[in-house]
């Protein structure tokens, strides 16, 4: 005799956090000024003999590839779903704070890599220039930084530009402060002994930004939502028995999909099922639930902990 499997699926998208803040504004005016300051550094490198401008123009050029690359991949995760893409392209996001979190490492080596250079082979820091363009660079930095400020704790993506920014600032403000010191004081290992301390800062930040970005590209469970809670949160809901099945996972850097499984031998009706959609949005903030809902009357061959 055959029997009937009571599944059932419901799906929900709870519509006021669904559309990610888009940050166009920010990223159009943070490569505009980065991109003028990469040719102004260049211009007054060459005039001022300076190796120092030059190279730091070379990173901030990486700053603007950056920024590109995290705007480019915020505006494919709006695109719509496509036959072949049913998620759309919302991953490019995680991909692209991925990437941006390899060329933060990849900066910190080589701002390390110079000042151990500068430490060995102490050189002259040019003057005046240098410190103008550096102040120049506080200011471009700083205020694209904080353009993109508010949006760093909700989106790994903006938080990959905000750090790329705010390092920078870092960097020529200690090109400034050390610039200044060795005018007073002559010593000259202060050069590279405030580099060292800025790529310790801009390490930390990269590495968090490289962990968290790697656990989303491994379909892990995202930074801030605990599976327990939400589980039990699903096994006290009434009429539910047992929860089992249960996946978390980042769709992009700002949505959160979840699916589960959930055995109600009473049965259910629809305000329930669009109850815990909303729940789950308001209080772990998934907005993209999947529920199968069951009778209970045969063991699911997914129930057993451990089968994926």
């Amino acid at each position: 005799m055959a029997h009937h499997h009571d599944h059932s699926y419901a799906h929900s998208h709870a519509g006021h956090s669904h559309a990610p803040d888009s940050f166009g504004r920010a990223f159009a005016v943070g490569i505009a000024l980065n991109t003028a300051f990469v040719a102004a550094e260049l211009v007054f490198g060459y005039a001022a003999n300076s190796l120092a401008l030059i190279s730091d123009a070379v990173h901030n050029f990486s700053d603007v590839i950056s920024l590109l690359l995290a705007w480019t991949a915020g505006w494919l995760a709006r695109q719509r779903p496509t036959e072949q893409h049913t998620y759309g392209y919302r991953r490019a996001s995680i991909l692209a704070a991925l990437v941006n979190a390899g060329l933060l490492l990849i900066a910190v080596g080589a701002i390390a890599v110079e000042a151990i250079d500068r430490i060995r082979q102490p050189a002259e820091v040019a003057g005046r220039t240098v410190v103008a363009v550096a102040a120049l660079g506080i200011l471009v930095n700083g205020a694209t930084a904080l353009m993109f400020m508010r949006g760093r704790r909700g989106d790994l993506n903006i938080r990959g530009a905000y750090l790329h920014m705010a390092a920078d600032a870092g960097v020529s403000m200690g090109v400034v402060v050390a610039a200044l010191l060795i005018m007073l004081t002559g010593w000259l290992w202060i050069d590279p002994a405030i580099s060292l301390c800025i790529a310790a800062v801009v390490l930390v930040s990269g590495w968090g930004l490289a962990r968290d970005s790697v656990n989303l590209a491994l379909d892990g469970v995202p930074k801030g939502i605990e599976l327990a809670g939400v589980r039990d949160y699903l096994a006290r809901l009434e009429g539910v028995t047992d929860v089992h099945d249960l996946h978390i996972w980042a769709m992009s850097t700002s949505e959160t999909a979840l699916t589960a499984h959930l055995v109600c031998p009473g049965g259910y009706d629809d305000p329930f099922l669009h109850l815990v959609c909303e729940e789950l949005s308001h209080r772990f903030n998934i907005q993209h639930a999947t529920l199968q809902i069951e009778s209970g009357s045969d063991v699911c061959r997914l129930a057993p902990e451990g089968v994926v």
